[in-house]
C-alpha cells in the first residue's frame, strides 16, 4: 500500500539536492574508469580504487571523493525534506544512513589508503609492511560508509516492501546483500584478483542504486 500522506511534487530546492544524490553515482563510477585507463601501474584486480589518492594524480581521486561525498550529503538532506511528510519505515533512518556514506567519502578525502603492491609505480610489491594512520583511518571510514550503505539498502528495501513496491524492494535488498558479499570476499579470498573485480563491481552496483533512489524519489516522492 503507497503511502498517502506524500506530497506529489518536490519543491525546486529539494530537487536539486536529490538531482545531486543522481549525479552523485555515475560522477564517481566515471572518474574511477577514466583513471583505470590513464594511469601507469593500476590494475583494478589487485587495486582497490582508493589507492588512486596516491601519486602525482591522487589529486583527481581525492578530488573524486570530496565531490562525491559531498553531493551524498547532499542528497541526504533532500530525502529527508522529501520523506518526512510521508508515513512508513526507514523515512529517518534512510536519508541518514546515506548522508553518513557521503561523509564517509568525505572523510576518505583527506585520509588516503597507503600505497601498496606496485602502486604507485615504485611501490614495492605485496602489501605494505607496514600502516600509516591515514591508512588505518581511511580503513576505518570506509568501513562506516560501507556498512551504512548495506543499511540503506535494507532500510529501503523494507519501506518499498511496505509500500508494496516489490520491484524496488527487491532491487534494494538484493543490492545490499551483493555489495555485502562482495566485501567479506575481499577478506575471506586475500589477494583473489576475482574477489577484487567482484567487489569494484559490488561497489559501482550500490553507487547506481543510491544515484536511482534518488531519481525515483524526485519522480514519485510518494515512494510506491
Amino acid at each position: 500500500m503507497a503511502d498517502n500522506l506524500a506530497t506529489t511534487t518536490v519543491a525546486e530546492p529539494t530537487r536539486a539536492l536529490l538531482i545531486s544524490g543522481i549525479v552523485a553515482g555515475p560522477l564517481y563510477i566515471v572518474v574511477v574508469l577514466l583513471q583505470m585507463l590513464t594511469r601507469d601501474g593500476y590494475d583494478i584486480s589487485r587495486h582497490p580504487a582508493s589507492m588512486l589518492s596516491n601519486g602525482a594524480q591522487g589529486w583527481i581521486q581525492i578530488a573524486n571523493f570530496m565531490a562525491t561525498g559531498l553531493l551524498f550529503v547532499a542528497c541526504a538532506i533532500g530525502l529527508r525534506q522529501v520523506l518526512r511528510r510521508t508515513a512508513g519505515p526507514g523515512r529517518t533512518w534512510g536519508p541518514l544512513l546515506i548522508g553518513v556514506l557521503g561523509a564517509g567519502m568525505v572523510a576518505a578525502a583527506f585520509f588516503s589508503a597507503d600505497p601498496s603492491d606496485g602502486f604507485p609505480p615504485g611501490t614495492p610489491a605485496g602489501p605494505p609492511t607496514t600502516v600509516s594512520v591515514s591508512g588505518m583511518m581511511h580503513f576505518l571510514v570506509a568501513g562506516i560508509a560501507f556498512l551504512a550503505l548495506i543499511a540503506a539498502c535494507f532500510v529501503f528495501a523494507r519501506r518499498f516492501a511496505a509500500a508494496g513496491n516489490r520491484s524496488w524492494a527487491t532491487f534494494s535488498a538484493v543490492t545490499g546483500a551483493l555489495f555485502l558479499a562482495g566485501w567479506v570476499s575481499v577478506f575471506a579470498l586475500q589477494g583473489s584478483r576475482a574477489a577484487n573485480i567482484a567487489f569494484a563491481v559490488a561497489i559501482a552496483l550500490v553507487l547506481i542504486w543510491t544515484s536511482l533512489l534518488a531519481a525515483r524519489l524526485l519522480t514519485r516522492p510518494d515512494g510506491d
